[in-house]
């Protein structure tokens, strides 16, 4: 399927941007740069904007969702918005019960834990996807040439969501059910991987010019987990998108060694988190794909001098991948300065790119 005729992709402001360049595996005249969760929490016109509503409200709603996009372009000139909205929204508005607690992440009023219980959750209702059709569409036309990244999360994320009721950090449940009753496990997974699937090919189709596709708990998988419970699930969110012609980035949390296996889920971008360095992650996936990273978050904090030393040593990491986004590791931290992230894509705008 081709895109839309006034996509940004097709009809050319976004094609040559920095972003799709390196994204695409060549090298534009700087590095491009964004963050994850630059939308948000870090941003004090975005806590005046959303006082007194809820999160999940907010992303639902297109006229605040695309000015939320907007804010960290505008204020950090980075070189891409990356949509403002949440993993859970398909979960949501295919019918499940679920709000994000403040201070505490994503909570469902009933974990799906049950045959009866995965075998009654309802299909995602395309009508349901006109905010976010909306909201994406309003953002791209605002942003013109700056590209705009569509986003949803991994299967083995949303389904621990659902099975955990909420965030846990060690997964006992999920993984339970993945490795004690795979044949359930595929049901609930492959429903999830469906409804994701659909939000995500919404986004491209209203005008998001990447996706990324993030697995924020699958760095607690052994490999041979992640093969069989994970990875099969992550592909078909990617099939469903495989036919539109936009960068594929999957990111993973201290995901190091599992790097291959999330390349061929059909990723065109691996992103790399803080742990390990772009040339080692290069070296690991055979030099063969463009990578996105990897800026510890935690030196956001730790003055300019070492934040920015620590930036050069990630340019020439990433210069030995075909292409390379700068990005952190991880997401912008609720209480980092604004200024120092604005500091940052200035100065990462005014390196020269080093040759590996």
């Amino acid at each position: 399927m081709t895109l839309p005729a006034d996509h940004p992709l097709r009809n050319g402001r976004t094609a040559d941007s920095a972003l799709l360049t390196a994204m695409n595996g060549r090298r534009p005249a700087r590095r491009p740069i964004w963050f994850m969760r630059q939308a948000g929490r870090s941003l004090p016109e975005y806590r005046e904007l959303r006082a007194g509503m809820a999160m999940l409200d907010a992303c639902l709603t297109p006229e605040l969702a695309t000015e939320i996009t907007l804010q960290p372009v505008r204020r950090h000139g980075v070189d891409a918005a990356v949509f403002f909205s949440d993993i859970v929204i398909p979960l949501k508005l295919a019918g499940i019960e679920v709000d994000i607690v403040p201070g505490k992440g994503p909570v469902l009023a009933d974990p799906i834990r049950t045959a009866e219980q995965i075998a009654a959750l309802p299909p995602l209702d395309p009508a349901a996807l006109a905010p976010i059709s909306q909201a994406v569409s309003d953002t791209a036309a605002a942003l013109g040439r700056t590209p705009l990244i569509g986003f949803a999360g991994a299967p083995f994320t949303l389904a621990s969501y659902l099975v955990e009721g909420g965030p846990s950090r060690d997964h006992l449940r999920t993984k339970a059910l993945m490795c004690g009753d795979p044949e359930l496990w595929s049901t609930l997974a492959s429903w999830v991987a469906g409804v994701t699937g659909q939000f995500l090919r919404a986004q491209i189709l209203a005008g998001a010019s990447a996706v990324q596709l993030f697995d924020s708990w699958a760095g607690n998988l052994s490999l041979a987990q992640y093969l069989a419970g994970a990875a099969p699930f992550s592909a078909r969110v990617f099939d469903a998108v495989s036919d539109l012609p936009v960068p594929r980035v999957h990111f993973g949390v201290g995901t190091g060694e599992l790097l291959t296996a999330m390349r061929e889920v059909g990723a065109t971008v691996i992103g790399v988190d803080h742990r390990i360095p772009l040339d080692v992650a290069s070296q690991r996936l055979g030099g063969s794909i463009p990578l996105q990273g990897n800026i510890d978050p935690a030196l956001l904090f730790a003055g300019d001098e070492v934040l920015h030393r620590h930036t050069l040593e990630v340019l020439a990491a990433g210069s030995h991948a075909p292409g390379h986004v700068v990005n952190l590791g991880h997401g912008v931290p609720p209480d980092a300065d604004p200024e120092v992230l604005t500091r940052l894509v200035e100065f990462v705008h005014g390196q020269a790119d080093p040759l590996p």
